[in-house]
């Protein structure tokens, strides 16, 4: 399944994207550090938000560097010359498709034409971001006039870092209004296990210390050559990579000086069996798996105006502690227990730094939980996610963002999938085994693969559905009842006994007529035990009063029955139905229209089960009750932009419903049930309104949130577990990614649907 635009589904074949940005950067195959800034941001920029607009690239080159692209770029700008700028702001003048121009700034870009290059910004008629990757403090005037010229130049300035800001508004007299924070962007990674990727490598068994980026005398490698001897009389085991080639503008001028000096010092401290150089550009997937397996990632340049380093950031993505000196951005980054600093130069603060570390794996492992924790905000998708925003602003609407939906992924859920069944909790994406599992999980993930399967008829979802099922039978009791807590044994755990389990008892007739349901596509023996399964837990579900589990079990009996109703089936469905009336009658009053006293978890599974109800028993009255209370849901849940489900932090109460809502709080869960019932909203009554609020919905995962951070982490396939307030969740637990799945693949059958209505011939 590829990835869609949630906006371009709509479009027929014909329409074509021509809104443009232009991207003006060194870019590769140059080989710098703002050329592979600038190629990450175009790739999260199609990848996360592909459908906003097309992007353009006008590569910076001089006499010196020229380079073959892998697509002929419309543009060039040679910054040696200076009748270059005045020609490219011609051409992006008369480009009607060029709604907005990014420049990509370093001083050394436009060192012999800083004229040209403001001249070149005031001539442009298109709006202009520049975003410095350089903001010196203390400018000397002609630099303080210089910046502060780029900056009445252009639309909007983007900096990295807070520290950055301030220089600009302190030392250049730049309005606060005119600058933009975003943070260089991290990678996403699947974080492998470490002593796994350390034997890959050849490396098992050693404490590896790391440092990578093109070599020059700015990175002042020796501090960490000169700490290593005391490093490691205390850890004889340690091992230092120095990964990557010497930068190419400074093998021009000075060749390969400073790793033959570097080289020189490891013979001279008789280091040679504790340092690795490693002299490669390396590609991407390589250089994640050895941030991975590093223990300890040291950046000690000695630059103190050095504005950001991506390199730390990438280190700290991929879960390593980080000992730096204390630029402006690792002040910043590497607070609140993130990471450590010492002072430049000093080796002797690095020694004990790093031996204090080495020797303690908790404080290791706690400053990389918090460093991972503290980067989440800055991974690429959401990095793109803030540039869209920005452009959106600085192009008065010309811009309108679409989130790109990513490709079904179910990498995460497997992973998270033993023989027995699914593992309930993850610490970040990593199974906890510990945690156990539950019915409820287990359920919903039958559900999911029985979605997939049904969208795909892949057959290698089969053996998971047979694991899911298996798990739902194993949880039944002689009684009928189901129990929901298994430990990591396999045994019944005593919270059977503290918690009720209605809910999971509902959740497991739902899991059981969805799978009923498929019946003319499902192995004939899992169907037949099924349908066996379901006839005994029908049993005690005459018994059900609990609000959320009648509505379990309502959907379970409406998917059973949607082919063949069974009378008595039929009845007890009716029955249920009837309670959810009394109960809705009994709180429905003017401005509130609902079922209970309270909005609380789960809520749209009410009306979506009165509206199953309805379908299978024509009974209006069941309809009327399932769209007046769900519009009432949706009243409350959605605003002018995306959806706000209800916080778990405080339930939005019957006398109460003015209240301020607050931030934070919200499950993927509460948001995939919305889509589930818009969609059954939207086949039963074609309202347009419906199917544009699932497509609004299910962009919450992608970013359209209080947080504008993505939810969903297309890299593992995982979804985090919540946002709160001021954070994401990072934890990739059962219930958020399977809510996730049923979610995508609900959407994904409404596309399809949509489509085909679009394109069918009459």
């Amino acid at each position: 399944m590829q990835g869609i635009s949630i906006k371009n589904i709509a479009r027929l074949p014909h329409d074509i994207f021509v809104d443009e940005l232009l991207l003006i950067s060194s870019f590769p195959p140059r080989e710098c550090g703002i050329a592979t800034y600038s190629e990450d941001l175009v790739t999260a920029l199609n990848k996360t938000i592909g459908g906003s607009f097309t992007i353009n690239i006008c590569p910076l080159e001089s006499d010196t560097e020229k380079h073959v692209y892998d697509r002929d770029p419309e543009y060039i700008l040679n910054t040696d010359t200076p009748g270059s700028f005045c020609t490219l702001a011609g051409l992006i003048n008369n480009n009607r498709r060029i709604i907005l121009v990014m420049i990509q700034h370093e001083f050394g870009f436009f060192e012999q034409t800083t004229d040209e290059l403001v001249l070149f910004l005031k001539a442009l008629n298109k709006s202009t971001v520049i975003t410095f990757h350089t903001v010196l403090p203390q400018p000397n005037e002609i630099l303080r006039l210089h910046v502060k010229a780029i900056a009445e130049a252009v639309s909007g300035i983007v900096v990295m870092t807070h520290a950055s800001l301030e220089i600009l508004i302190r030392d250049y007299g730049i309005g606060m209004e005119k600058v933009t924070v975003i943070a260089h962007g991290t990678h996403l990674v699947v974080h492998a296990d470490k002593a796994l990727l350390k034997e890959k490598y050849g490396l098992k068994g050693k404490k590896i210390l790391s440092t990578f980026g093109f070599l020059s005398e700015g990175k002042n490698i020796e501090t960490t050559l000169y700490a290593l001897p005391g490093i490691i009389r205390e850890n004889p085991d340690t091992l230092f990579l120095i990964i990557g080639k010497t930068h190419p503008a400074v093998l021009i001028k000075q060749g390969e000086k400073y790793r033959e000096k570097l080289e020189s010092l490891i013979t001279e401290l008789g280091l040679e069996k504790h340092v690795l150089l490693i002299n490669y550009f390396l590609p991407l997937s390589e250089l994640l798996e050895y941030l991975q397996l590093t223990d300890l990632y040291l950046f000690t340049s000695c630059d103190p105006n050095q504005a950001v380093s991506g390199t730390f950031s990438y280190a700290m993505s991929c879960g390593c502690a980080v000992v730096s000196t204390p630029i402006p951005h690792a002040r910043e980054v590497l607070s609140e227990d993130s990471g450590m600093l010492f002072d430049f130069g000093q080796s002797g603060q690095l020694t004990d730094t790093v031996n204090h570390l080495l020797e303690n794996d908790l404080l290791r492992a706690t400053i990389s939980s918090n460093g991972l924790h503290k980067m989440a905000s800055t991974a690429w998708e959401n990095v793109a996610i803030a540039h869209v925003l920005l452009f959106e602003k600085l192009s008065s609407g010309a811009i309108d963002l679409r989130y790109q939906i990513p490709p079904v992924n179910l990498l995460h859920i497997k992973k998270m999938t033993s023989g027995f069944g699914m593992i309930q909790f993850a610490n970040i994406n990593r199974p906890d085994v510990d945690s156990g599992y539950t019915l409820d999980d287990n359920a919903r993930a039958l559900i999911a693969f029985c979605q997939h399967y049904e969208l795909t008829t892949d057959n290698t979802d089969l053996p998971y559905i047979h694991i899911y099922f298996n798990f739902i039978k194993h949880c039944l009791q002689p009684s009928g009842h189901y129990l929901n807590y298994i430990d990591e044994q396999h045994f019944f755990s005593d919270q059977n006994q503290e918690v009720n389990l209605a809910d999971a008892n509902g959740r497991a007739i739902w899991a059981l007529g969805y799978l009923i349901s498929l019946k003319s596509i499902m192995p004939v023996t899992i169907i037949m035990e099924a349908e066996q399964l379901f006839q005994v837990t029908l049993l005690n579900s005459n018994n059900i009063f609990s609000t959320r589990a009648i509505a379990f079990v309502i959907k379970g009996l409406y998917y059973k029955n949607l082919q063949l109703h069974n009378a008595s089936e039929t009845d007890l469905l009716d029955t249920l139905a009837n309670r959810l009336v009394k109960m809705y009658l009994h709180e429905n009053e003017d401005g509130w229209h609902w079922f209970e006293s309270y909005l609380t978890y789960a809520n749209s599974i009410l009306p979506e089960a009165l509206l199953c109800a309805w379908v299978i028993t024509n009974n209006t009255l069941y309809r009327d009750i399932a769209l007046t209370s769900f519009d009432f849901l949706l009243e409350k849940t959605f605003n002018s932009t995306c959806i706000q489900v209800i916080s778990n932090k405080t339930w939005l109460q019957k006398e109460d419903i003015t209240a301020v809502r607050v931030k934070g709080g919200e499950q993927p869960i509460d948001v995939a049930y919305t889509i589930i019932t818009l969609d059954k909203f939207y086949h039963a009554f074609q309202k347009p309104e419906y199917i544009e609020k699932l497509k609004v919905a299910f962009t919450w995962f992608l970013g359209n949130n209080h947080l504008q951070r993505i939810v969903y982490n297309p890299c593992t396939g995982g979804c985090y577990d919540g946002i709160e307030e001021n954070n994401v969740n990072l934890n990739q637990g059962a219930e958020s990614t399977i809510s996730y799945l049923m979610a995508r693949l609900t959407l994904e059958k409404t596309l399809r649907s949509e489509l085909m209505s679009r394109y069918r011939v009459y």
